[in-house]
């Protein structure tokens, strides 16, 4: 696990409040059964408008009297500033559904708004991941008409 750089005693870390959680269910060879769940959760530095995408996946494996398997992870992934320099900020951030739903290719996208608290300023950036190669980001400006 890497280390990560200390917090600064003026920084505000918040916890978006959009948080979502898909699961599935599977069989594979034997009868066994498998179930997985997966959820995304953000985490915003308010003065900075840098912001970690955090996950925590778990899967259940079970035949047809015992559960044979739990396995777990998860971690945060620090993303770039939305803005680039130090304010007071506010966010909310979003997931696309699963897969299987409405994505077109790899595993979805998500969507991070973020608006600057002391002036009349809007963010937004989406992310998408194409299922080859990196993610792509692109973030624009509201204007206000």
């Amino acid at each position: 696990m890497a280390a990560t750089a200390p917090a600064r005693a003026d920084d505000a870390f918040k916890l978006g409040s959009n948080q979502r959680i898909a699961c599935g269910r599977g069989l594979s060879a034997g009868r066994l059964n498998t179930a997985t769940c997966r959820s995304y959760a953000y985490v915003f530095n308010a003065r900075t408008s840098e912001y970690y995408r955090c996950t925590v996946n778990m899967a259940v494996t079970r035949n047809n009297k015992e559960v044979l398997s739990v396995q777990s992870d998860g971690g945060c992934v620090k993303r770039p500033r939305i803005f680039a320099e130090d304010g007071s900020y506010s966010f909310e951030a979003t997931e696309t559904e699963p897969p299987n739903t409405n994505s077109f290719f790899g595993q979805g996208g998500y969507v991070v708004w973020a608006s600057d608290n002391a002036a009349r300023r809007v963010r937004g950036c989406i992310t998408i991941s194409p299922g080859i190669g990196p993610d792509i980001t692109k973030c624009l400006d509201m204007r206000f008409e």
